[in-house]
């Protein structure tokens, strides 16, 4: 049976001509948007007029039912007490190599490190390894700094003592020596209270600066209280808008997390504040 074949509409070239000409709109169209867009989001301006306030108002919303003094610092990644206008980390091995120029220059709404307190010595033969790097380049870095020792009651406290003074320089500049007392190591607390009452007589004598003891608010209330209330306390209790210890309390320093982001250190690290002004502050830097 014979096919009968259809009409073949053929281009002309004035048809050719227009669908070219539509086609090279469209392509300008398309370079004029994409021109705009960078010049749009590399623009400063998008920063400080689009960007920011869009961030600004993202934050509000998460923000909403949060307790406006206790609010979320996205930068450090926790929240922060408002009230508190000195603040500083704790550190040690745990945290590996730390920059800390990175760490001085981090700042979130007036929050930045002032301070650092970094581990020397546990016992009577541990010293971190990586204490003389972090006791040398933090305060090149401008920030005061404060050794601690690890104690441990099953050890002498006299000999601890000794051997924390070997390892960590006590100079002008520098905040109070300190005892980090966390456990009994299986003691009864008269025994515990008694090497660690050594400890710290010897520091004083030594350095005629009165140590600070470190120390959770719980065994601080099982085992410190009414003990040692001639001495400055740093306490730690996390994830709280305030450190509920008393209004007795000897307490000058207060760790309120354990988990905070910090730009130069590459792990969670300790964060800290203090309970007083930049002049009470002061007063504690030995001269």
């Amino acid at each position: 049976m014979r096919q009968v074949r259809k009409p073949v509409k053929r281009k002309t070239a004035k048809s050719t001509a227009r669908k070219k000409k539509t086609d090279n709109k469209w392509s300008l169209r398309i370079r004029l948007i994409v021109a705009a867009m960078l010049l749009i989001l590399l623009s400063p301006l998008y920063y400080g007029y689009v960007l920011k306030p869009f961030s600004a108002t993202w934050q509000w919303i998460k923000d909403i039912g949060e307790d406006p003094e206790f609010p979320t610092y996205s930068s450090y990644d926790i929240r922060i007490p408002r009230k508190y206008g000195i603040h500083g980390i704790d550190v040690s091995y745990a945290q590996g190599k730390i920059d800390w120029q990175k760490v001085k220059a981090m700042e979130e709404d007036d929050v930045r490190i002032q301070f650092a307190f970094i581990k020397a010595t546990e016992g009577i033969t541990l010293v971190d390894p990586y204490f003389q790097r972090n006791w040398r380049e933090a305060p090149k870095a401008g920030i005061i700094c404060g050794a601690y020792h690890y104690f441990h009651p099953r050890k002498s406290g006299k000999q601890q003592a000794r051997f924390f003074l070997q390892t960590a320089s006590f100079e002008t500049g520098d905040l109070p020596m300190i005892a980090d007392v966390e456990t009994l190591d299986g003691l009864p607390p008269e025994r515990m209270r008694r090497e660690l009452k050594s400890f710290l007589s010897h520091i004083e004598k030594k350095t005629g600066t009165k140590p600070i003891i470190y120390t959770g608010l719980s065994f601080y209330r099982d085992y410190l209280k009414d003990y040692f209330d001639e001495y400055k306390l740093w306490i730690a209790h996390y994830y709280k808008p305030e450190l509920k210890a008393g209004a007795n309390t000897n307490w000058h320093f207060w760790q309120l997390s354990d988990k905070a982001k910090v730009s130069g250190i590459n792990h969670p690290v300790d964060f800290n504040v203090f309970k007083g002004d930049s002049t009470a502050f002061r007063r504690l830097i030995y001269h």
